[in-house]
């Protein structure tokens, strides 16, 4: 048995952190890094030499620069043969780390055996200036380099030496003391904190109309004819033509998505299935997607002929054969009324159309403060040891972050600060935390560059945010909960589900692999998990999540049943008595129902009200049924698809999910059995049943004709609430009368 930790262990917790260096008083310029705490950093940005001794008679040497700090030593590229080299190169010691109270900057030169020793330049801290934006950039100076002796030497160095914070602007780009262990320009990349924009992203539809002239191989049958439609790894069909002639015609819609730069045409080719798996390419198109039209509203666009070329092999040799030209009529568009969606609806961080010329103003700007993490889990190993190399990353919009990679500390510190314009306040922004697999060496076989704060009931850490929204309009933010959810063209020409699935999975594959081929790369599989591909995946925690869910949301109308039962039954008389004189009051004078209604809605509002939620939501683990779930259901919920466990453990996984099945299949069935009850009272199935209903019927409408209103109410609602000396305790006539209605359970095999 697992032990899980205690349920606190994953409440949200309020922190006093010592945010943007105290309290900004008087005329002190604000920081732009007020949400996070402040960190003081020694940088040296290391710019050019010139004049620099060389070792042999040609006077050329392969310079470089070791910039050391007590224990901590930072090294530039070197040159080949250069006297006058420049780096422009930037090193930032935190000063938390700092031992020593000299910093030596040393000139050398690049050996087989022995790296020489070319001068150095000496700081001493306590002269070093402070900086802090937005003061201008510190312009270097040059330096004497001098021997070890503290003569002067041939050569100069030009430097620039200051404290700061993490809000100068050399601060992403800079070597940091924390990752001294990291060597190799692609791992120093991979550490770097980065801002990233998702690709613009488009629907394309293709609608295609018919086609003409065909000259299909074999003209003694009809051509079953189809077209086929490719834009990258994207592949779609139409049906075949039911017009099977050589002017075939389709009227069909193909939806994809494309990206800008659009680099890749539209390919599209006319088959004809001659057998099962065979067909004769009739003919084929390419469109450049830079020529294709923009729709910005639900107006169709003009219609176009495109020609169809035919290759041939003549010798071996494909040739474009231009005897005869066939056609296709088509109307093509890029779609700019619709938003793409390549998230899961339930964290959409954005929900613009993809034209600019549709975009409203922005209600507010949404600013995210990453300070720290703690008690992060080990991850892997390196010499023997439990480590992890963790950073964040978060996502709103079109914009993500990652921090900087914080080499081997359980307890990271980023204190990073981003923002953000926000278009709707319903939307979400998703924040993850994870392991850099790609260091020391490249990239680790079967190393999964993925870990979320939470697996199951396993607690992965926590993570320090402050988060902060400001909004520019109040009114601008309340208009906004009276506007659709989605742009009108998804009301107006709304897409089938299933087109929607597809779409979807075909974004966040174009997504992923544009910003896995940025510098650093953010990793497809970091990506995927921030989108939330797997959501629609088979969980039996989040079936059980979803059906207590279901059941808190009927808990209101169950526990009004419960206690109109007990008004019914007459547990607390005094209460009864008021309800029946609530009662007479609104049947007589029915103009207060609806006043009184909202009235109470106010009411049960306000008194609420006391208990709003005083923190910001977040992984519920309860709410999740993560606590109680069984290892074998979370194995199953992290399981590839198609799955990749023993044939023992997918067997008794599908007997589970068949038993699941069945008592899902009785309730569907209960359900149908009395919706078919309700259609078999004037269906005349069982003739005596309809007979009686239909009599019935008869009399009601001539007694409610010739009684008033309010007397019928009153009467009705007196016999509900009628005292339990006048109930029985066997079931109503109704109620016996409409279970003897047939279903059609007796005609199901």
């Amino acid at each position: 048995m697992m032990q899980r930790p205690p349920p606190d262990d994953f409440l949200l917790k309020e922190t006093n952190p010592h945010l943007g260096g105290g309290k900004i008083t008087g005329d002190k310029l604000t920081s732009t890094y007020d949400l996070v705490e402040q960190m003081q950093y020694l940088y040296v940005r290391v710019v050019k030499a010139k004049d620099l001794p060389g070792k042999d008679v040609t006077g050329s040497c392969d310079p470089y620069v070791e910039v050391r700090l007590g224990n901590y030593k930072g090294t530039t590229r070197h040159f080949e043969k250069k006297s006058n080299p420049e780096w422009n190169q930037v090193f930032a010691f935190s000063k938390d780390r700092i031992q020593a109270s000299m910093l030596e900057v040393t000139v050398k030169d690049k050996d087989f055996v022995k790296d020489d020793f070319m001068g150095r330049v000496l700081f001493d801290l306590n002269e070093v200036p402070k900086r802090v934006p937005p003061d201008s950039p510190l312009a270097p100076q040059w330096y004497r380099l001098e021997d070890r002796k503290g003569d002067k030497y041939k050569g100069e160095l030009m430097l620039a030496v200051w404290m700061g914070t993490q809000a100068d602007e050399a601060f992403p780009e800079a070597w940091h003391s924390d990752a001294a262990t990291v060597s190799g320009a692609d791992a120093l990349a991979n550490i770097r904190s980065k801002v990233y924009l998702s690709p613009k992203l488009w629907y394309l539809r293709v609608n295609v109309i018919e086609a003409q002239d065909l000259q299909p191989s074999d003209k003694g049958r009809y051509p079953e004819v189809y077209v086929k439609a490719i834009l990258g790894n994207q592949v779609l069909r139409t049906r075949v033509s039911p017009s099977r002639s050589i002017n075939p015609m389709w009227n069909e819609d193909l939806m994809f998505v494309a990206s800008e730069p659009f680099e890749e045409p539209l390919i599209l080719s006319v088959e004809d299935r001659i057998a099962p798996n065979k067909d004769e390419v009739l003919g084929r198109c390419a469109i450049p997607m830079q020529y294709v039209d923009r729709r910005l509203d639900h107006k169709p666009v003009n219609t176009r002929w495109f020609n169809l070329e035919k290759h041939v092999v003549v010798d071996g040799e494909k040739k474009k054969e231009t005897k005869f030209a066939s056609r296709i009529h088509m109307r093509i568009c890029l779609e700019g009324g619709y938003h793409v969606l390549d998230e899961s609806t339930h964290y959409s961080s954005d929900l613009r159309p993809t034209a600019k010329q549709l975009w409203k103003h922005s209600i507010g700007v949404l600013e995210l403060g990453i300070l720290n993490a703690q008690g992060l889990m080990p991850m892997k190993t390196k010499d023997g040891r439990g480590t992890t190399d963790a950073y964040c990353v978060a996502k709103y919009g079109q914009k993500w972050v990652r921090t900087r990679t914080i080499i081997d500390n359980f307890t990271p510190k980023w204190n990073e600060q981003y923002t953000w314009e926000v278009f709707d306040p319903c939307t979400v922004i998703t924040i993850g935390v994870f392991d850099n697999c790609h260091l020391h060496g490249g990239d680790k076989p079967g190393g999964q560059e993925i870990q979320g704060l939470e697996s199951g009931v396993k607690k992965m850490g926590e993570i320090h945010l402050a988060v902060r929204f400001t909004c520019s309009s109040l009114l601008n933010m309340m208009h906004m909960y009276s506007q659709p959810l989605l742009p009108k063209m998804h009301y107006i020409h709304p897409l089938t589900v299933s087109q929607l699935d597809s779409l979807r999975h075909q974004a966040t594959q174009i997504v992923s692999m544009r910003l896995s081929r940025a510098e650093p790369p953010l990793r497809k599989e970091i990506v995927e998990y921030m989108l939330d591909v797997g959501s629609h995946m088979w969980s039996m925690r989040r079936s059980k999540a979803n059906f207590f869910r279901i059941m808190n949301v009927f808990g209101g109308l169950i526990a009004v049943g419960k206690w109109f039962d007990q008004i019914c039954n007459w547990k607390n008389p005094i209460t009864t008595v008021l309800i029946h004189i609530l009662f007479i009051i609104l049947v007589l004078y029915p103009e207060l129902i609806l006043p009184t209604i909202f009235l109470y809605l106010f009411l049960i509002g306000v008194w609420y009200y006391r208990w709003r939620p005083r923190h910001p939501p977040h992984m519920d683990t309860r709410l999740s049924h993560a606590e109680s779930a069984h290892p074998d259901e979370l194995d199953e919920e992290f399981d590839t698809f198609p799955t990749s466990r023993p044939a023992d453990i997918v067997r008794m996984r599908y007997d589970r999910l068949r038993s699941i099945a069945g008592r899902i299949q009785t309730v569907v069935g209960d359900l149908a059995t009395q919706g078919e009850r309700l259609q078999s009272l004037l269906s005349w199935r069982d003739p005596r049943a309809t007979s009686l209903f239909v009599l019935f019927c008869l009399i009601a409408a001539i007694v409610l004709y010739v009684t008033p209103f309010q007397v019928v109410a009153l009467l009705t609602g007196f016999y509900v609430l009628r005292h339990p000396r006048f109930r029985h305790k066997l079931p109503s006539v109704p109620l016996n009368f409409f279970r003897r209605l047939p279903a059609r359970t007796d005609c199901m095999l």
